[in-house]
C-alpha cells in the first residue's frame, strides 16, 4: 500500500473509518446482492442459505451459498479468506438486520494503516560501504535448459518402453513406407 498521502488523511477527517479499497468492495458487494434471495434456516443457529436470481435468463441454474454467522463462513469462501463481507453474507445479514461493517477485518481500517506507517525504517548505509561476500563457487549455467535457437522446439516429453523403436538402417519402399 502506498504511503499515507493528504487523500487519505481528508477520508480520515470527514469520518470514514475503512480504506477505499474496501469501501469500494462493499458498494459492489450491496449492489451484487439485490439478486440474491435468503432464506434463514436457523435464527439460533445464525446459518442462512442465499440463492443467486442473476443468471435465470441465461438459462444457467440458481446457485445456492451456506452462510454461518457464528463461524464467519460463506461457501463462496471470500468472506473467511478476504475478511470483509461477500453480497451473500451482506444479503442474509441485512435479512436480521445486522450491521455488516463490523463484520470487516480491522485491517481494512485507517488506523490499522496509520500503525503499519508510523514505524521508521532505519537508513540504509552508502552503497559503497557495504560488505558483500566474495563467491566461494563458480556458476555453470546447463546446456540443456537453453532453447533451440532456430527450428522446431525439442520435446520435454519422457518417452516410456512402448514409444522406443528399433534402429532401421533408413531405407524404405517410397510408396508404402
Amino acid at each position: 500500500m502506498p504511503r499515507m498521502g493528504q487523500q487519505q488523511v481528508n477520508q480520515m477527517e470527514a469520518g470514514h473509518v475503512f480504506v477505499e479499497y474496501a469501501r469500494d468492495a462493499m458498494v459492489a458487494n450491496h449492489r451484487m446482492a439485490r439478486s440474491i434471495n435468503v432464506e434463514v434456516y436457523s435464527r439460533r443457529l445464525e446459518m442462512f442459505r442465499v440463492t443467486k436470481t442473476i443468471d435465470r435468463w441465461l438459462d444457467i441454474p440458481p446457485r445456492s451459498y451456506g452462510v454461518d454467522r457464528r463461524n464467519r463462513r460463506c461457501d463462496c469462501r471470500r468472506f473467511q479468506t478476504l475478511h470483509y463481507s461477500c453480497a451473500h453474507v451482506v444479503v442474509a445479514f441485512t435479512k436480521v438486520s445486522l450491521n455488516v461493517e463490523q463484520f470487516i477485518d480491522d485491517v481494512y481500517t485507517f488506523e490499522y494503516k496509520l500503525h503499519v506507517w508510523k514505524n521508521e525504517f532505519p537508513i540504509l548505509p552508502n552503497l559503497s560501504t557495504w560488505e558483500v561476500p566474495l563467491t566461494t563457487f563458480e556458476l555453470v549455467p546447463n546446456k540443456r535448459l537453453h532453447k533451440n535457437p532456430k527450428g522446431h522446439p525439442q520435446s520435454s516429453r519422457i518417452h516410456n518402453e512402448m514409444e522406443i523403436r528399433e534402429k532401421s538402417d533408413g531405407k524404405r519402399c517410397g510408396l508404402c513406407r
